[in-house]
């Protein structure tokens, strides 16, 4: 049977110190900035991120002002085009303290209707857009996140589990051949068992009999150029993704990918026509879980134990079998 390693209030102060450790080193290593964001934007800017289904914001009409907005699911296109106003220039950026809803989202141990992260976003040259650059900025990350692990097991002692450093680097389609008769959870179940700390790169990407790993937007990463970072669970005994992140749109990838989709028709609106038209930077960017880092680093057993949500009567049931401290 699970029992947390700290209690609740260990947890909260815990929470603290692993978030201002992380956020900083995150800023100091890439140069950013924190700047702050919206939770609401325009509907009709094709700003917000639709995660690969459209129409999947969480949207209602301010009859104040006589227009339609969504509550962001996430700020990959709002951050590029907020570096290009505010003056960024290369090799400089910014991230936020993201708050979003995601209504479609299905609760479970890693799942939240209410998701937060750190967005990042990185201006770079055009000379940076390959598959090693992206693979340097993962390093950087994993190696952040264990820095924060170690220093969180040095204030509570009976925290000892350790982040692996050495990343392992896969693309999508060598997974996929290595499992071909398991489900997309299941390829990454058994690849991070092995390796503990695992990027699965080209996430979007169509393999040769048609299929794809999963799913991803097609207007803000360049599925040749992204990836998704897992982490294993000793405590939930699983993979968790702990960050989805990549090279940037350029206007070639960006016209394929929709084209991909069928979606040519919503290339009038504002950021499309910003990016094919080159008035927004190269950049690289992403977004880093704040509650799944801390269910990691802090040994939890469930997103609960971490942050504050509102879950159905499923996941009470399982709270109570499973004496899960939820927040």
């Amino acid at each position: 049977m699970y029992t947390s390693k700290l209690t609740m209030k260990q947890t909260q102060k815990a929470i603290k110190i692993v978030k201002d450790y992380f956020e900083n080193k995150l800023a100091k290593t890439f140069n950013l900035d924190r700047v702050s964001a919206p939770i609401m934007v325009l509907s009709d800017k094709g700003i917000n991120d639709d995660l690969g289904i459209k129409g999947s914001a969480l949207n209602f009409m301010i009859d104040s002002l006589g227009y339609k907005v969504e509550i962001v699911q996430s700020l990959a296109k709002w951050k590029r085009m907020a570096l290009s106003r505010y003056g960024y220039n290369l090799y400089e950026g910014l991230y936020t303290d993201m708050n979003a809803i995601r209504p479609l989202d299905v609760t479970d141990q890693t799942h939240s209707l209410y998701v937060d992260q750190w967005d990042w976003e990185l201006i770079i040259k055009k000379e940076d857009r390959n598959i090693n650059f992206l693979k340097e900025v993962v390093l950087k990350i994993v190696s952040g996140l264990s820095e924060t692990k170690t220093l969180i097991n040095t204030v509570y002692s009976n925290l000892q589990d350790e982040i692996t450093k050495e990343v392992f680097f896969i693309d999508s389609e060598e997974l996929y051949n290595m499992y071909p008769n398991k489900s997309m959870r299941e390829r990454e179940y058994e690849i991070t068992k092995i390796h503990k700390t695992v990027f699965i790169t080209r996430i979007g990407k169509v393999f040769k009999d048609g299929t794809r790993h999963d799913a991803r937007a097609a207007d803000y990463d360049d599925w040749q150029l992204n990836g998704d970072l897992l982490i294993w669970s000793n405590v939930i005994g699983d993979a968790i993704e702990l960050s989805s992140m990549g090279i940037r749109v350029d206007n070639k990838s960006l016209l394929s990918q929709m084209e991909y989709l069928g979606r040519e028709d919503e290339l009038f609106n504002e950021y499309y026509q910003d990016v094919l038209n080159g008035k927004l930077p190269l950049t690289i960017g992403g977004g880093i879980g704040q509650s799944r880092m801390c269910m990691i680093l802090l040994e939890k057993y469930h997103i609960a134990e971490v942050q504050a949500s509102i879950w159905n009567d499923k996941d009470e049931i399982f709270f109570k079998e499973n004496k899960i401290n939820k927040l």
